[in-house]
């Protein structure tokens, strides 16, 4: 189960908006890892280039409780890699790491890829 629990509701609306995008076994594979997911905080890295959603996820970490999560949507290619080493380094959880593609909203034209990561605060973070 995946509770969203953010205090601005424009985040609220824009994660469930994004989580929405996922498919199902990309979904199933998030109930599997995580059952009991409180994404805690958004980085809305969409357009912005590398390190800055790297940035932004550490500020966004302090933030939130061990075993709350953090959702991070991005579009520069390069914060996939640099988040997930991340987290290995610092010993925290990858629980998501996917991608969707955004289109226009006639369905024309694709706009972006979006990256979605969530990324969950362990004990010793």
């Amino acid at each position: 189960m995946i509770n969203i629990s953010l205090a601005n509701s424009e985040h609220q609306a824009l994660a469930q908006s994004h989580l929405d995008t996922l498919n199902s076994s990309d979904l199933e594979a998030l109930e599997a890892a995580a059952p009991q997911l409180t994404i805690s905080a958004l980085v809305d890295g969409r357009g912005m280039a590398c390190p800055m959603p790297l940035l932004k996820t550490k500020v966004a970490l302090r933030s939130v409780q061990p075993s709350e999560s953090v959702y991070i949507l991005a579009t520069d290619p390069n914060s996939k890699t640099d988040l997930a080493a991340f987290c290995q380094q610092a010993g925290l959880q990858l629980v998501l790491s996917t991608a969707t593609n955004e289109s226009s909203p006639d369905g024309l034209e694709k706009l972006d890829t979006i990256f979605h990561l969530i990324i969950t605060k362990t004990n010793g973070n």
